[in-house]
């Protein structure tokens, strides 16, 4: 991000499409896609859903489940969603089975298109075991394979956990900045849970961690003139400029330093050390936008909605997170890189989607803490608005940036489907971990929170027997 992109008074002041859908083969135990090609005659002569439909809720919740993947101006779709919610929101006090009860509870909590795949597979076995007419074996199996994998990160999250309380002594050193390594860990696992990435899981928690001490280091911890002074730092990206820095931000900027380094050896041994480059810019323009964030709260400046979202969108995190979780792919090429940095609009989705969700969840507590203004804040100045009405308008922005993103992947065509994948998993994180409160930062007076516990990362018993 150049100083250009902010508007001229942010900058000077000082501190006193229609897209045509292809077919897509949907697994009809998740998609319902036998249902789905049968939406016109599940329509009466009105042009309304036929209400005998509500007999077969199966069929409803993977009615449900498909219009996940609606494109903008698919109206047959969106009175599908429409229908099908109220259906199976009325269902829940029926006499359905206990399985299809929980089932239908959980899909109104969290729908598969946009929940943690692991999370969502760790739900489906509990599902499944209280089918009739499970298989057996093939529980038998997919436990063992869940158990076994979850065992692998459960030692990936000790070897985290490890690394930040006892290699870098956080909470000692840097005492201003919050403990979430865990929840990092969590979030990464988001991303990609399968075995062959966990040196990236790995690589991609640390430089999480790293940039949360940064982060709180701008929100939190450092005067005005010390963030200039590390922003300028890290631009230079020099060893030599760390005299210039206080003591705390010298560990800082160390820390950063050899986060990245660590990572560029990891990727030596692939042959593709000047991929680490695009990883530096994105972390350069990230650090650029923590500063024009501190400098608005300095100010006491409540930017614009445009100029809230150009910054906003990039301390997300989803842009640099995505370049960094493709640099730990093995078909990883410096063309992907080049389009994951020209924020194309998947990647420009997910970032909205992230920092609408983030706002929206915790803008009230980091307004206690003394904060910038959020994207809630932004639109109520703006719209004059109300809080209640701010919210439910961004809702509908989130869910248009959710069908940009269905765009993506249902017409791939300048990167393939597994990279565009990381990016929706990012998506995917930002509604499990935001949809009804900040996971990340306020689960501590209740114990940890439901989904993390439900994932038991945690070192300990197998969750499924």
């Amino acid at each position: 991000m150049s100083a250009s992109s902010l508007p001229v008074a942010a900058i000077e002041a000082k501190p006193t499409s229609n897209s045509t859908r292809h077919t897509a083969n949907f697994h009809p135990g998740i998609w319902g896609s036998y249902f789905l090609s049968n939406v016109p005659t599940s329509q009466d002569q009105s042009g309304n859903f036929n209400e005998k439909l509500v007999n077969d809720i199966q069929g409803v919740l993977n009615l449900y489940e498909a219009t996940q993947l609606r494109l903008h101006g698919e109206e047959i779709l969106e009175e599908a969603h429409t229908f099908t919610l109220i259906q199976l929101t009325k269902s829940l006090s029926t006499q359905l089975s206990p399985s299809l009860i929980a089932q239908v509870s959980h899909t109104l909590q969290q729908s598969f298109r946009k929940g943690m795949p692991r999370l969502e597979a760790r739900y489906y076995i509990s599902f499944y075991q209280e089918d009739p007419s499970y298989d057996e074996k093939l529980l038998t199996f997919a436990k063992l394979d869940f158990n076994i994998l979850q065992d692998l990160h459960q030692k990936e999250v000790s070897n985290a956990s490890k690394w930040w309380i006892e290699d870098l002594n956080v909470s000692t050193k840097l005492p201003f900045v919050r403990d979430r390594i865990v929840e990092a860990y969590f979030w990464i696992l988001g991303t990609y849970f399968e075995p062959k990435y966990s040196l990236g899981r790995m690589m991609m928690v640390k430089m999480f961690g790293i940039l949360t001490i940064i982060d709180d280091m701008y929100d939190a911890y450092g005067t005005f003139e010390e963030l200039e002074l590390f922003t300028n730092v890290v631009e230079r990206w020099d060893i030599c400029s760390l005299d210039d820095l206080p003591e705390y931000m010298k560990l800082c900027y160390t820390i950063l330093l050899d986060g990245v380094e660590e990572i560029k050896q990891e990727i030596r041994n692939q042959g593709k050390v000047y991929h680490v480059e695009y990883v530096k810019k994105e972390l350069k323009r990230l650090v650029h936008a923590y500063f024009y964030e501190a400098r608005w709260f300095h100010c006491n400046y409540t930017p614009t909605i445009q100029e809230y979202m150009e910054v906003g969108t990039v301390t997300s995190g989803c842009a640099f997170f995505t370049t960094l979780s493709f640099l730990c792919m093995e078909d990883t090429t410096v063309e992907i890189l080049k389009w994951a940095i020209s924020n194309p609009k998947i990647i420009a989705a997910t970032s909205f989607i992230g920092r609408v969700m983030d706002d929206i969840s915790g803008d009230e507590s980091e307004k206690e803490r003394g904060h910038v203004a959020s994207i809630v804040e932004c639109y109520m100045k703006q719209h004059n608005t109300s809080r209640q009405d701010a919210i439910a308008e961004l809702l509908k922005l989130v869910e248009n940036s959710w069908k940009d993103i269905n765009e993506a992947c249902l017409n791939p065509t300048q990167v393939p489907l597994i990279f565009l994948m990381r990016t929706v998993n990012f998506a995917r994180m930002m509604d499990v971990l935001y949809k009804d409160e900040d996971i990340i930062n306020r689960n501590f007076d209740s114990g940890h929170p439901s989904e993390i516990g439900e994932y038991q990362v945690f070192p300990g018993r197998p969750v499924l027997t």
